[in-house]
């Protein structure tokens, strides 16, 4: 029974670091898209000069 606590609490463990890798990410992604969002229309404009 111990081992399948062990294993169990593990799990839990895992799941919550994705959980708090993904929220990470969903909350700085607006941030992340519009900066590469602005590099990228630098780079396109900086060739048409």
């Amino acid at each position: 029974m111990k081992a399948a606590t062990g294993e169990l609490n593990l799990t839990v463990i895992t799941l919550l670091a994705i959980a708090a890798v993904i929220a990470f990410f969903w909350a700085m992604w607006p941030s992340i898209s519009e900066t590469i969002n602005g590099q990228w229309t630098n780079i396109s404009t900086y060739g048409a000069k």
